[in-house]
């Protein structure tokens, strides 16, 4: 992965459409603190929910409520969310609550507590009896604590996730003028984060620990395994299976990062996609070479990078965007969840690449198919 991807001459008309698609998905109604007060329920027929832990390095706004701003905190805040899901509900969409939570209409909160981190960890510990995994959702960025905590809701309850289900809320500033500070934030975070990974594996015998990372938490969360590699805590790196989706990372970061991670005893899983308009724009404005979650999976130059580090780079392309800017099918994970989750039918035991066939379930080598080189 070289600089050989960077396209200074980036179209304008590309850049305009990408920022007007980012102005309308992040204008409207986005859902403001507020929303994660209790709504009652009372009268209304019985609604699907989903439990939810949040750990944040967020600033709360007030010292008696769940609710967070853009500000970094020295200390680390813990919660647990019980979020309802609306019957009107389409998988792979939020109903986004506006100004206040409509369970009939929209996602809401319906019940919640403060927790300090002891009992953060021992409730994630005990949160389903049924499975010991972990799920963990670090947001990208423009993203509130209140938007990622409804979408962690959300992927959990589409995809019937099992175990217990986390969001991990940086400092977005949730703003379009933000990416820089954003980036800041993100960086910030790197050790809280680290801290939490060795904390949330070190009781787990059986269970995986699974790290699913969107766009700058890509960075976020690949800062954070470089830590843990550069403290020799390879007894947590041994436990966590890490998805990184749209990652927002320059590729040549990303291979000096990859330096020091090295191998990972469960493979890295990156999903792409050529067409994400968003890291174009990314790209564009750092002035840098290609970001990671854009490569092309055909290139020999990826798939030897792949082989080289054991990461398993899998095109997303063939699910249907959530919207123009072609960044968020990640979301969709009630059609992605299958097939990563089924290792024998979809051949991802191995480092390498891969494009998934959403109309079909599977994931499946575009080298096998083409030219049959990752069998030699």
């Amino acid at each position: 992965m070289t600089t050989r991807y960077f396209r200074p001459d980036l179209p304008k008309a590309v850049l305009a459409l990408t920022l007007t698609a980012f102005a309308l998905t992040g204008c409207g109604s986005r859902p403001s603190p507020e929303t994660l007060a209790n709504v009652d329920t009372r009268g209304i027929p019985k609604l699907a929910t989903e439990q939810v832990f949040a750990m944040t390095t967020r600033g709360r706004t007030k010292p008696d409520a769940n609710m967070f701003d853009n500000s970094k905190a020295r200390d680390a805040s813990y919660a647990e969310f019980t979020v309802s899901i609306p019957p009107n509900h389409r998988n792979s969409e939020v109903e986004w609550p506006g100004a206040k939570a409509d369970p009939k209409k929209t996602f809401a909160v319906v019940g919640q507590k403060r927790l300090d981190q002891r009992d953060f960890i021992d409730a994630i510990d005990h949160a389903d009896p049924k499975s010991r995994d972990i799920g963990i959702f670090v947001h990208g960025y423009n993203n509130s604590y209140q938007e990622a905590l409804f979408r962690m809701a959300q992927m959990a309850h589409d995809a019937n996730i099992p175990g217990a289900k986390v969001v991990f809320s940086w400092p977005s500033q949730a703003e379009l003028a933000g990416y820089v500070a954003d980036k800041e934030s993100a960086t910030y975070s790197r050790d809280y984060l680290a801290q939490f990974l060795t904390e949330a594996t070190k009781r787990r015998k059986t269970g995986e620990v699974y790290v699913f990372a969107h766009s700058m938490g890509s960075w976020l969360t690949v800062e954070a395994l470089r830590q843990l590699r550069l403290a020799k805590r390879d007894d947590v790196l041994d436990k966590l299976k890490v998805v990184l989706a749209a990652p927002d990372i320059d590729a040549d970061v990303f291979r000096t990062q990859m330096q020091v991670i090295g191998r990972m005893k469960l493979p890295i899983t990156i999903l792409v996609a050529p067409d994400d308009r968003a890291l174009e724009v990314s790209k564009f404005l750092s002035a840098s070479s290609q970001r990671v979650g854009a490569l092309d999976v055909k290139d020999p130059d990826v798939i030897a990078a792949a082989r080289s580090v054991g990461i398993q780079f899998i095109d997303i392309s063939s699910v249907k965007p959530l919207d123009s800017t072609n960044h968020n099918r990640f979301a969709d994970v009630a059609v992605l969840a299958p097939a990563l989750r089924d290792d024998r039918k979809a051949g991802l035991k191995d480092a390498g690449a891969f494009v998934f066939n959403a109309a079909a379930d599977t994931v499946s080598s575009p080298f096998r198919i083409v030219s049959g080189v990752l069998s030699q």
